[in-house]
This record gives structure tokens, C-alpha cells and sequence, in this order.
């Protein structure tokens, strides 16, 4: 993933968890009140905020190192917001409790994300 992809990719999750989040409060509230979802999809939007801010950090970093582990964490950090905060969405929209599942696997994608960032910072400053 290029520099450039990067962070178009984090603008434009940012806008996206913004417009999701409304979403939910506004639209959706009535139902995942119903439904007792509200805090899996304010988690889901919490989480998708904090690593579109990190896949942002990853992008703005590159400008000062260039270290190809970079890559694998904005990856990592892509690939685990549409696994954790995606199936936390379809989860709260469908009901469908086995997506559930799958949410530790974002996770542990977000984790390694930050992992990766570790190493690149340590090997590379």
C-alpha cells in the first residue's frame, strides 16, 4: 500500500466512521436500543475512529521513515477494522450472533497492526 493510499484510505474512513456513528445515534437508536446493541455499535465506531487515526499516524510517518513494516501495520490496521468494527456493524443490523466469531480476529489484526508499528519505530528512529 503506497503512502498516498494511506491516507486517502484514512480520510476516508474517518468521514465514514463519522457518518456511521450519526448513523447509529440518530437513525438506527431506536433499534439497537431495542435490540440492546447501542454499546457493541459504539464500540465498533469507537474502535474504527482510534485506528483510522492510527492508519492516519502510519501514513503521516512515512513522510520521515521509510521502514517496509509500515506497511504490513497500515495493512494490519485496514484488514482489522473491517473484520472487528465490520462485523460488529452486521452483527448490530442482522442479529446474526455468530459474526460475533470473527470480531476477535479484527482484534487480533489491530493488535499485531500496533505490533508492527512498535517494531517499525524501534528499527527505524
Amino acid at each position: 500500500m503506497t503512502q498516498k493510499a494511506i491516507l486517502l484510505i484514512a480520510s476516508a474512513l474517518g468521514a465514514l466512521t463519522v457518518m456511521i456513528g450519526a448513523f447509529g445515534a440518530h437513525a438506527l437508536g431506536p433499534m439497537l436500543e431495542a435490540t440492546n446493541r447501542t454499546a457493541t455499535f459504539e464500540t465498533a465506531v469507537k474502535y474504527q475512529m482510534y485506528h483510522t487515526l492510527a492508519l492516519l499516524a502510519v501514513g503521516l510517518l512515512l513522510f520521515r521513515v521509510q521502514e517496509p513494516t509500515l506497511q504490513i501495520a497500515a495493512w494490519c490496521f485496514f484488514i482489522g477494522i473491517l473484520i472487528f468494527s465490520g462485523s460488529l456493524y452486521v452483527l448490530c443490523l442482522t442479529g446474526v450472533t455468530w459474526l460475533g466469531a470473527i470480531t476477535p480476529i479484527g482484534g487480533t489484526t489491530l493488535i499485531a497492526g500496533w505490533g508492527f508499528l512498535f517494531y517499525a519505530i524501534s528499527k527505524a528512529l
